[in-house]
């Protein structure tokens, strides 16, 4: 009879020594992913690796009759250790989603991946989801509630679109209720380079886009969408060709805050995501996932205060990134070991 065991450990390489020590290096993994650790450190939001494992047939539970365990060579995983879901759900992804990036991939093909190849077939997964390096629209609009980063997100795509092409974008402060966004807004504005302007009206928005040669970002008030004058601006911007709606959710908001952010700005016609603020995540997997399923296009990822330096273009392999763990410009086999 065929034994079956379920080990526990804090990382993936300790549960894998652990079902190697167990049942030898021919093991077949059959389940994986992160749990809530035991005792304590499960009641303060603490995980572990959870992995369900198969002895091999013939396979001895006598320890007085089974084989001695070889010296740990690299090629010593357990069989079905290299499997695309299995490896992906004890990175901490999502299961749903790991069997989904793992179903458009040959099983024989999947034998053999190494920590890049998982990556790169991750990233293909998520390539639908991903804007990437898509052109400017005519107008640029950042919607969120008050303090998700809106004013930052936007003073940093132009600063790097200054530094890295020479091309100036227009500012635009259309958040009349708060002056000092405004006067942060103007004072990034006047040290990139970039022309500025505050629309505190319909009329002087419509003026602003008039006058303009230059693509817009538009910081929007982080009031409801509901009210007449958030009303009134989705209204004159909707009669335009060109213009793209950008909704910025911090990357340590829960799903189910997401969900209600997400209701909130419906009004405004959001065609892309900004997840901000992915330094101050423990981890954002949760919020991403959700995302994915929502159908909204990710379009940027910032990852600290410093302009222009923490964003970055949602690509799918910086999408892959976050989800894996991975310091943005910085891969590693972090936990795909």
């Amino acid at each position: 009879m065929l034994q079956v065991k379920e080990f526990r450990q804090p990382t993936v390489r300790d549960a894998f020594q652990a079902i190697r020590e167990e049942f030898g290096p021919s093991a077949v993994v059959l389940e994986s992913g992160l749990v809530s650790a035991r005792g304590w450190r499960g009641w303060v939001g603490m995980r572990e690796v959870r992995v369900t494992a198969q002895a091999p047939e013939g396979w001895e539970a006598d320890t007085e009759r089974r084989p001695a365990v070889p010296e740990r060579r690299q090629a010593d995983t357990p069989a079905s250790a290299s499997s695309l879901a299995a490896r992906l759900a004890a990175a901490g992804i999502d299961p749903a989603l790991a069997d989904s990036v793992a179903a458009g991939v040959p099983a024989k093909q999947q034998r053999n991946l190494t920590a890049d190849g998982v990556r790169q077939h991750l990233a293909t997964y998520l390539t639908p989801h991903a804007a990437g390096a898509e052109a400017f629209a005519r107008v640029e609009v950042f919607v969120g509630p008050p303090g998700v980063g809106k004013t930052t997100t936007i003073a940093k795509i132009a600063a790097q679109e200054k530094v890295r092409r020479k091309r100036a974008l227009g500012v635009v402060a259309a958040d009349a209720f708060r002056a000092g966004a405004v006067e942060q807004l103007r004072t990034y504005a006047a040290i990139i380079g970039a022309p500025f302007r505050t629309a505190r009206t319909i009329d002087d928005m419509d003026q602003a886009i008039a006058a303009s040669r230059q693509t817009l970002l538009v910081d929007t008030a982080g009031r409801s969408p509901k009210d007449d004058d958030v009303r009134d601006l989705r209204r004159m911007l909707g009669r335009r060709e060109g213009v793209r709606t950008h909704l910025v959710i911090p990357a340590d908001t829960s799903v189910s805050s997401a969900r209600r952010i997400v209701e909130r700005f419906a009004d405004t016609q959001p065609d892309r995501v900004v997840v901000s603020r992915l330094d101050e995540a423990e981890s954002p997997a949760a919020l991403l996932t959700w995302l994915l399923a929502s159908g909204l296009q990710i379009s940027y990822v910032t990852t600290g205060q410093r302009v222009p330096e923490d964003l970055e273009r949602a690509t799918p392999e910086v999408l892959a990134a976050v989800l894996l763990g991975d310091e943005l410009g910085v891969p590693t086999a972090m936990g795909l070991a």
